[in-house]
């Protein structure tokens, strides 16, 4: 299987961005970006779920799964940042095993822009100044996992080779 050059949607796929409020303002960044990412592959427009935070990410993406909603993917996004407590490292922790384990078991893409940092700065520069913007990052990568799934899922039909 190779794949080149930038992912490319189909039309019809509909991917999700599963957002959390908490650190509003990086998520609508990371939003953004996601966005953007996909409108550029040519996915149709996203739907946007907002959850309260880190935490309620893999829950929400979890139903859209099980409940057989018809989507292309799910995009991730949201900032989990350092405070002076231990809270930071049970949220961080806990929120990306979450989403591993959902990405290992769905039947779609489940690509991760969690942010975990030290500080608002170190979050904004991941949202889009000093280092990119991850929800791109991952929108993109969902794009393609999509098209692999595709891809994996026409080998049951065809010669053995996608």
């Amino acid at each position: 299987m190779k794949l080149e050059g930038r992912p490319r949607a189909e039309p019809t796929d509909r991917f999700v961005i599963v957002a959390a409020r908490f650190n509003e303002l990086v998520g609508e960044a990371l939003v953004d970006g996601a966005r953007r990412a996909l409108e550029e592959a040519g996915a149709a427009e996203p739907i946007v779920v907002w959850v309260p935070g880190a935490l309620e990410i893999a829950g929400a993406a979890r139903r859209l799964v099980t409940a057989g909603t018809p989507i292309a993917g799910i995009i991730a996004v949201g900032a989990v940042i350092r405070g002076e407590t231990d809270h930071y490292e049970v949220v961080a922790t806990q929120a990306s095993a979450q989403l591993a384990r959902l990405a290992a078991e769905a039947t779609v893409p489940v690509a991760n822009a969690l942010l975990t940092v030290d500080s608002l700065e170190q979050a904004f520069d991941r949202a889009g100044a000093k280092h990119g913007n991850k929800g791109y990052e991952a929108a993109l990568v969902a794009v393609r996992m999509a098209d692999v799934y595709r891809r994996i899922d026409a080998l049951k039909e065809d010669d053995g080779s996608c």
